[in-house]
């Protein structure tokens, strides 16, 4: 038997409210051109969605979760290993940081080295369901990546815009797994005007972020386990470094659907919004009170995948900081480096630049008094540093020559 058990009964246009054949491919909601989202009977997915039998399906990764996924037949199912990442106490960076109860979830274990993983995993699989065979996108970096290798699982053709600028080995990742690679003297807002133009004329479907259903059900995956991992009780506080948001709004979806499985209450950790100062459009709305964020002119940052001018989902992600009691935070761009390279020093690992930037806020929340010292604070570390060149403020390492060593003098120079 082929069936998921998937419970899913509609799509739901998040601005207008208006409802969706859930069987019919589908991009943004064409009453507002905003995000769909994926709807599940909950009552039906309870008689099967439970610890017990969570519990037994260890080898399946994030679809696990097979209930509240939008993939009906197993068959259509992409799977690298994406999900089940752990959470790791960060101890010695908790206290240095002043928040002892610090944990990260370490996103880069997923296949591709980040979370996009996650949400490429469910959308190609679901897409491919039904019947697509081509894909595009736009993509700061590591969306590239993870595209090109579940769309070269899937036996489909893709296509990825990125900025010329990103990171050489997301750009070289993709045309390893045999995609074709469009390189952009612009931002991902240039690339994802040219990707909707393009997808129509080359009979490719545009997987942009929040422009499609089905990347966020992706996401939401990463609440799920977090509150799964937590023994169903969520942290005080999430720090999530937001471009797109995609992951933050999946997190916020997940935790309504998991109170309506009763598997936890209606305690909600406040969300907070990390961006840089140079590209922050969600920060300066939520700190004027607009439901909507204005593009943000002339971003810059290096941490290449929160350098997004403009969010498709803004007033989701606006919604849930205000819902939760959040805030939304900007840090400098030399934190960022510095960051990188202080929790590599305190056992954190080597964090991409978007998890420094959402550890680099956690001073910032302490001062401001928005998080305590008893706060328990997961921030997600969501891909790995090696992909990015490498971050300043590091040592020189000194040259030896093994044939005129004086050892002596060596082991001194590292008293």
């Amino acid at each position: 038997m082929n069936d998921t058990g998937s419970t899913l009964t509609h799509l739901e246009g998040a601005l207008s409210g208006t409802a969706y054949p859930a069987d019919e491919l589908m991009g943004p909601d064409p009453a507002d051109r905003r995000p769909l989202l994926a709807r599940y009977d909950i009552e039906k997915a309870a008689r099967t969605l439970t610890a017990e039998s969570l519990s037994g399906r260890r080898s399946a990764g994030l679809w696990r979760w097979a209930e509240l996924l939008p993939v009906r037949d197993r068959r259509h199912v992409v799977y690298l290993g994406e999900g089940d990442t752990p959470l790791l106490a960060q101890h010695r960076l908790g206290e240095a940081l002043g928040v002892p109860h610090l944990a990260t979830k370490a996103e880069g274990l997923n296949p591709t080295g980040s979370f996009k993983a996650r949400g490429m995993a469910v959308a190609v699989s679901r897409a491919v369901e039904l019947g697509v065979t081509s894909f595009i996108a736009p993509s700061a970096g590591n969306a590239a990546g993870a595209l090109a290798a579940y769309g070269a699982a899937a036996g489909a053709q893709v296509t990825v815009l990125t900025p010329v600028d990103a990171t050489p080995v997301n750009q070289q990742e993709v045309l390893a797994m045999g995609a074709r690679l469009i390189l952009v003297e612009g931002l991902i807002s240039d690339c994802g005007r040219i990707s909707t133009a393009l997808a129509g004329r080359i009979g490719a479907f545009d997987v942009s972020t929040l422009k499609e259903p089905y990347r966020v059900e992706g996401k939401k995956t990463m609440g799920f386990e977090l509150a799964e991992q937590r023994g169903w009780r969520l942290p005080d506080v999430i720090v999530y470094p937001t471009g797109g948001g995609t992951g933050l709004v999946g997190m916020w979806k997940a935790f309504d659907e998991l109170e309506a499985l009763g598997l936890t209450g209606p305690e909600r950790p406040r969300m907070v919004s990390v961006q840089s100062e140079g590209c922050a459009p969600i920060v300066r709305a939520f700190e004027a009170g607009e439901r909507f964020a204005e593009p943000w002119k002339d971003a810059r940052t290096r941490a290449s995948g929160i350098r997004v001018p403009s969010a498709v989902g803004d007033f989701l992600i606006l919604g849930a900081l205000r819902e939760s009691g959040g805030t939304a935070v900007a840090v400098s761009e030399d934190s960022i480096s510095e960051m990188q390279a202080f929790a590599g020093r305190m056992g954190a690992g080597y964090v991409s630049p978007e998890s420094a930037a959402a550890l680099a806020a956690v001073p910032s929340l302490r001062d401001r008094g928005e998080v305590g010292r008893d706060d328990e604070v997961v921030v997600f570390d969501c891909g790995v540093g090696q992909k990015y060149p490498p971050p300043r403020y590091l040592p020189e390492p000194p040259v030896v020559d093994p044939a005129d060593l004086d050892i002596n003098a060596l082991a001194q120079s590292l008293r």
